[in-house]
């Protein structure tokens, strides 16, 4: 068996990691655009709240509604900052896992040049075989013919 027909086995292993790198980087960047949604989506609220409060405050406004609206809002602050937080870490994981893809596009690709440097060679020497056998083919066939 040829080198690289024993090496395509090895470079279809890389393949196989590369794709599922790949997925893993999908997984997480899907992660990342959904907690990036909910931090958008909590800061919209928040700011629709606090229309709505400045709104309604063209009027006297009783002091234990506005206490209530403060802790309301202190309350999203607090819920923004945890989806903040798990949106870093979520970013984190995608990099890492870009990262791993890269690393394994790159391991994938270097074995494939080497495999196709290797058959080069390898059609290099069968062309040399054949270049040799025919030259010794028509040697024989001239000294025939000299005889």
């Amino acid at each position: 068996m040829l080198r690289s027909q024993r090496l395509a086995v090895v470079l279809n292993l890389e393949e196989r990691k590369e794709q599922q790198a790949l997925e893993r980087m999908g997984e997480a960047r899907r992660l990342v655009d959904q907690q990036r949604e909910q931090v958008d989506n909590l800061y919209r609220y928040q700011q629709e709240y606090r229309d709505q409060i400045r709104s309604s405050q063209h009027g006297v406004v009783p002091v234990t509604r506005l206490q209530a609206w403060q802790a309301f809002i202190a309350q999203l602050d607090h819920v923004i900052r945890q989806q903040q937080a798990q949106l870093d870490q979520a970013e984190q994981v995608f990099e890492r896992r870009r990262s791993e893809w890269q690393t394994a596009w790159e391991r994938r690709r270097g074995m494939e040049k080497y495999v196709d440097n290797c058959r080069r060679q390898e059609q290099r020497q069968q062309d040399l075989r054949e270049q040799k056998l025919s030259d010794e083919a028509a040697g024989r066939a001239f000294a025939r013919r000299q005889r």
